[in-house]
């Protein structure tokens, strides 16, 4: 029988504790953004930032209490750091744009993105990130599509991260790339039904909560689209670039530049657009067709002023290699298409190498 409500649940959340001021977590209005769904529970704890430490453990306590209800089949529950409202705020005679603190030990982060799904944009980050990795760099990977995370199945890992304190997050490993994902967190076949707030906070926990260690560059594998998760990125956290995926098609050209365009409007730059299934060769005869178009996101870059870094095929091998989890770029580092991906991370690090060499941020005036 299940009797799972929101009611019930909050029934069961007052029951925690929160030790500083001995009240439960619902009577001091912490618990936001609750939602419930055939036995699936998400919900927030809403929590002063400096004691984001201390509330890892509530949080768990929270966690624990609901998953013990009968009928749940998955919880769900993050810290979200919300600012106070009460204090008057100045408004500044010229905008400021929003602050990106650093994340410790990274040098630089690329942001791999989409205007659509079904572009095998996941594909792309994951033997560019590999790519990166074969010049012998430091390379890391950040799964952020909260509610399609696909890193878990195309780089073969399994099993959950690890926090000794209780504060940071150890990414997992594979193929000499460290990794984090909402992947880890939860099954595969889990929905998540998290409100924007709740995946925002989400976002900056994996980002910003991780034991990232040293890394030349920490690759952003975007959802899809332009709403709140691509915004909070893209406003949040010091992205050095952004890299497009498209296919030839107008459609999918159609969004790409939606996604361009809101890099441009946040002061993101965009490395370039890259062609992911631009062609395919019959593996029998040879025979090229062009079975989406072909040289549509070249003519894109032309008309946006932004570099085209190069196409991709359309072929089996790609797609086998990241259903497997052994990606090409990996499983046959010096095969024909392991070779396209490599110089394409090449170009991508080449415009890494200008930003960071830059003075500062061109200041724009319209």
């Amino acid at each position: 029988m299940n009797d799972i409500t929101e009611k019930t649940v909050l029934e069961h959340l007052s029951r925690i504790i929160e030790k500083r001021s001995g009240k439960d977590v619902v009577s001091l209005g912490m618990v936001s953004g609750l939602v419930v769904k055939d036995g699936n529970v998400g919900f927030a704890l809403e929590i002063n930032p400096e004691e984001a430490g201390e509330m890892e453990v509530l949080r768990k306590e929270c966690e624990q209490a609901v998953f013990g209800m009968n009928g749940v089949k998955s919880v769900s529950a993050v810290l979200t750091a919300e600012k106070a409202s009460g204090a008057p705020q100045q408004k500044p005679q010229t905008p400021q744009p929003p602050q990106k603190p650093e994340v410790p030990g990274v040098a630089s982060i690329i942001a791999v993105a989409s205007g659509k799904g079904g572009v095998g944009k996941s594909t792309c980050s994951v033997n560019l990130a590999l790519g990166l990795a074969a010049q012998g760099l430091k390379v890391g990977m950040l799964d952020a599509d909260i509610y399609g995370p696909s890193l878990p199945r195309m780089l073969g890992i399994s099993g959950k991260p690890k926090s000794p304190d209780g504060k940071k997050l150890i990414p997992m490993e594979k193929w000499g790339l460290k990794v984090m994902s909402m992947g880890f967190m939860v099954e595969e076949d889990t929905p998540m039904i998290w409100r924007g707030p709740m995946v925002m906070s989400a976002l900056q926990q994996m980002m910003f909560d991780v034991e990232w260690g040293t890394l030349d560059v920490l690759v952003v594998d975007m959802p899809p689209g332009t709403g709140d998760a691509q915004l909070t990125m893209a406003q949040r956290v010091p992205l050095t670039g952004a890299v497009i995926v498209s296919t030839p098609q107008d459609i999918a050209l159609l969004d790409a530049r939606k996604g361009l365009n809101m890099f441009k409007k946040v002061d993101v730059p965009v490395f370039g657009i890259i062609e992911n299934m631009s062609y395919f060769l019959c593996p029998s005869c040879g025979d090229r067709s062009d079975i989406f178009g072909h040289g549509g996101a070249h003519k894109t870059a032309d008309e946006l002023n932004v570099d085209f870094l190069g196409e991709v095929p359309l072929h089996m091998e790609i797609r086998e290699t990241s259903d497997a989890g052994t990606p090409v770029t990996a499983s046959n580092p010096d095969g024909e298409h392991a070779t396209i991906y490599k110089a394409l991370a090449c170009k991508i690090q080449d415009r890494i190498e200008s930003s960071l060499a830059e003075e500062g941020p061109a200041i724009i005036i319209e």
